[in-house]
């Protein structure tokens, strides 16, 4: 993946695709299989937003049928399915425990009733994406961390995670592989009409500030929490903000959904990179979506919640990382933001320009086929869409004996088995390149941070080939150790410094994109 701004310059597109985050980067890869010329322009880096603070899930929502949203659940479901065939470096099953407890909510048997229908809708063929049901020994052995005062018993049941900045990432090289002209850090200046009709729009290079105007016969703005911004989209736009917290590893590596004992709501304890996200909140949001950070009673509200159920329980001090994200939903009269259906809508303006609200992580490329459909109409184009059950562009073939015969190429290059789990997770069929790396340079091999399973030799291979453009697009999307460690200043000067030599940066440069790291 390589940057050309100027490879925008003297084109005509036949569509222009403003927002690189999950439906700007699933329309452009859906459009460009269909053999249509696409721009797909970012103001930021991709999934520099929300489609990087999700909760990491593929999942149907659970939670969803209690409001009886069956819809959505089964559109969800039917996308979690196949994206686990057609990615299963990127989409990997995870259980959830759910616990009940004398005092719970929902009881028992309604839980049950639920977890039947969710793996009906489901219609999974395979036992290990079945719920079952645990006894309160049983529950609590599998579970060791839980209080088990007033403990019942449990359930499991399966859904699936990702890595959302980089699950954007392997789309848009996709994308570009597929013909597509794909452009971060490049802002929307202004669209252009002609006749009424937008026919293209102006933009700016954000490192040069060179603007210039791309020709498009066609526009969707995919861009998220801007829409709030727009005069024309904002009055079909509810925000709401959800904010997430890095912990400490506990003895298990499945999930947990709970409910908060203050408002009723939902939220999940995750293993990820080897530690515990915890979340989220879902709060209304009017704040300044420029710059959306964490508050201490977000913080204060999840530790309150989590605590709830542990036998050890977190303090501030415990929290190691954490982020916050602007959710887009439809305009709704609900007096709270979780009341609201996550299902996603397309508008069309009479100019000719098509807005993406709403949605979610999971159906987004479902919904992204209605987009592209629409546009082919409107360019008189019949090409059905070729995203569904496709694998993705860094799938290996035969996912489960290729990785079997790699990981003895990892163990001989003294690459730690966990650390070689999550480089397949993180870039698929291309870690053999990351291998090569390590043949080349065995200290490659070492671990970043003790504590995590990333190692140099992807942190390099990221710099190298991932567009990045400053440190904290390497340090945050590309590789999130931004939010799973507290990096010391002489760890983040030697990650620093292995960057500045691969984009040739002069030492006040380098300082520059330290001071936007520490500052922040």
């Amino acid at each position: 993946m390589k940057r050309d701004f100027l490879a925008l310059q003297d084109k005509h597109f036949d569509l222009l695709v403003c927002g690189g985050g999950i439906y700007g980067a699933w329309t452009a890869y859906d459009a460009a299989l269909r053999g249509i010329k696409v721009a797909l322009v970012e103001q930021g880096d991709w999934a520099g937003a929300t489609s990087s603070a999700s909760s990491k899930l593929i999942h149907g929502g659970l939670r969803y049928l209690e409001s009886y949203d069956f819809k959505l659940v089964k559109k969800a479901l039917t996308e979690r399915g196949m994206l686990l065939q057609a990615a299963p470096h990127r989409v990997w099953s995870l259980r959830f425990g759910v616990p009940v407890y004398s005092h719970s909510r929902i009881s028992r048997l309604q839980l049950k009733a639920g977890l039947i229908l969710y793996d009906l809708m489901a219609g999974s063929p395979f036992d290990n994406m079945k719920h079952r049901y645990f006894n309160r020994t049983a529950f609590a052995r599998r579970f060791s961390a839980l209080a088990e005062d007033k403990l019942l018993g449990g359930f499991t049941y399966a859904d699936a995670q990702t890595d959302d900045g980089r699950l954007v990432l392997e789309l848009v090289a996709g994308a570009i592989d597929a013909g597509a002209v794909c452009v971060n850090h490049c802002k929307l200046i202004e669209l252009k009409e002609n006749n009424d009709k937008v026919m293209g729009a102006r933009v700016q290079d954000s490192l040069s500030e060179e603007g210039i105007h791309i020709q498009a016969q066609v526009v969707v703005n995919a861009t998220g929490q801007w829409l709030s911004k727009d005069e024309v989209s904002n009055a079909w736009c509810r925000l709401s903000k959800g904010t997430h917290l890095i912990l400490p590893a506990l003895p298990s590596d499945e999930a947990l959904l709970l409910t908060a004992q203050s408002d009723g709501r939902v939220f999940f304890m995750i293993p990820w990179y080897g530690l515990t996200l915890v979340g989220t909140t879902d709060t209304d949001y009017r704040g300044d979506i420029e710059h959306v950070t964490v508050e201490k009673a977000e913080i204060e509200y999840l530790l309150r919640e989590v605590n709830y159920y542990l036998k050890t329980r977190w303090t501030e001090n415990d929290v190691i990382g954490s982020y916050a994200g602007i959710r887009v939903m439809r305009q709704s009269d609900a007096a709270s933001p979780s009341a609201v259906s996550r299902d996603w809508e397309l508008k069309k303006t009479a100019n000719g320009v098509f807005y993406s609200i709403g949605g979610k992580l999971t159906s987004a490329r479902e919904d992204a086929t209605v987009i592209v459909d629409a546009v082919c109409a409107q360019l008189g184009i019949r090409v059905q869409c070729q995203t569904n059950g496709r694998n993705f562009p860094w799938a290996p073939e035969n996912f489960v004996a290729w990785a079997d015969a790699i990981v003895v190429q990892a163990k001989v290059l003294g690459i730690e088995e966990e650390c070689f789990k999550w480089l397949i997770r993180r870039h698929g069929k291309r870690v053999i390149e990351i291998l090569r790396d390590v043949e080349n340079d065995p200290a490659l091999a070492e671990r970043i941070v003790t504590s995590l399973p990333l190692i140099y030799a992807d942190l390099m291979y990221c710099a190298r080939n991932e567009m990045v453009v400053n440190l904290e697009d390497l340090l945050r999307r590309r590789m999130p150790l931004l939010i799973l460690a507290k990096l010391d200043e002489g760890t983040l000067l030697k990650i620093a410094r292995k960057a500045a030599a691969i984009f040739e940066w002069d030492e006040a440069k380098l300082k520059h994109e330290l001071d936007k790291i520490t500052l922040k």
